[in-house]
């Protein structure tokens, strides 16, 4: 349906046709605050995302509608051309990223539409992005390689966007596989794809509804904690710090920098665990990890709300191996690893009892793991 909706706008407003582009939301199984770090993360793309059709116009500018939010943009491509629409600035921050490399690039015509869902952790942002970052290299032949497409999404977040990210939200989005999840070192950008295609079990995301905003959210200031206990650390990151090294300088931190600390150093330890699970088939352990990051996001990382933890308490009674809160935190979804003979039963308590608490049912989403960005046609 999205591609047919993308094909009827951009015949609307712009006559003809273009080449048609597609890149992906994510989740990520565990690793979480932990690329900003310079630590290790373990994402996927997901089988929704952001489909957009692109023409060339042959002018220095670029004519773009949005098909779910019915609005129209036009602007230059330079600095002083920002545009007032917020979801603009995605595209023009990506066009202008590409100009900061030196890519020679023109003006379009593009329609895109997308079914991620907005404001559940699944990275709709860096899906649209990469969707566009891909189709400019293409349209372009920039001939720039994969990591320099997910640097461009990640610049136009910091630069345009006011959200000072890690790189795994685009990363997911650009180099995703169908059937396998990737563990990406954020600070090497070395990285392994893990097959991951589950016969005993099911991965499900819980959309609480609550949305969330990072631009001017705790987020950045999460951020700005880790950097304090780095420095104190004398390191430029938090990777491959340690508890005794942390402990030794914890008369120089705040507590809540302590805190913040802890939680990423434990998470990274997280992360190589569940690696080595999964490989072993062993989705109790990977299942215990899980419900460990949301602990320490919840009360170290404090990144957590009242209907996520709900949900996760109730994955945890209906005894579903694993859950915890994912994306950036402030609402958004779960992902919970679940067994295939209770997933019914948690889906059908999970709707009840968050509906008799909240006043409404959480999403449901089951998970495929899918391909990144790409040209359809």
């Amino acid at each position: 349906m999205t591609q047919s909706n993308v094909r009827a706008a951009f015949e609307r407003h712009f006559h003809g046709s273009g080449a048609l582009y597609a890149s992906a939301g994510r989740i990520n199984l565990i690793g979480e605050h932990t690329d900003y770090n310079g630590g290790f993360v373990f994402p996927g793309a997901v089988d929704c995302g952001i489909t957009a059709m692109i023409r060339l116009n042959g002018t220095d500018r670029v004519r773009a509608y949005a098909v779910d939010l019915d609005a129209y943009a036009e602007f230059g491509l330079r600095e002083e051309d920002k545009p007032a629409e917020s979801w603009a600035r995605y595209i023009f921050g990506v066009c202008r990223e590409i100009q900061k490399r030196g890519g020679g690039i023109g003006g379009f015509d593009a329609a895109f539409s997308g079914d991620v869902p907005l404001g559940a952790g699944m990275s709709s942002s860096a899906a649209l992005e990469s969707a566009f970052a891909f189709a400019l290299d293409d349209l372009f032949g920039l001939g720039l390689d994969k990591f320099e497409l997910a640097r461009i999404g990640q610049s136009t977040e910091h630069n345009y966007c006011g959200v000072k990210c890690g790189i795994m939200d685009q990363f997911a989005s650009v180099f995703g596989r169908k059937g396998c999840l990737m563990r990406l070192d954020c600070r090497s950008m070395e990285f392994e794809y893990f097959p991951f295609a589950p016969e005993s079990h099911k991965l499900v995301l819980l959309d609480t509804v609550v949305k969330h905003e990072l631009v001017g959210s705790p987020y950045n200031r999460r951020r700005e904690s880790c950097e304090r206990a780095a420095e104190a650390l004398g390191q430029e990151f938090l990777r491959g710090a340690t508890m005794e090294r942390l402990d030794a300088v914890r008369n120089k931190l705040s507590d809540e920098d302590y805190r913040r600390a802890r939680f990423v150093i434990g998470e990274e330890r997280r992360v190589l665990d569940v690696c080595d699970a999964l490989q072993r088939g062993d989705y109790a352990t990977v299942g215990e990890r899980m419900y460990a990051t949301h602990e320490g996001l919840s009360k170290d990382y404090e990144v957590s709300c009242e209907e996520l933890d709900f949900l996760v308490g109730v994955a945890r009674e209906c005894g579903v191996a694993g859950a915890r809160m994912m994306g950036g935190g402030f609402g958004g979804c779960t992902i919970n690893l679940v067994a295939n003979d209770r997933y019914d039963d948690f889906i059908a308590a999970a709707r009840k009892r968050f509906g008799e608490r909240f006043g409404h049912e959480p999403k449901v989403y089951p998970v495929v793991i899918s391909d990144g960005a790409h040209k359809i046609g």
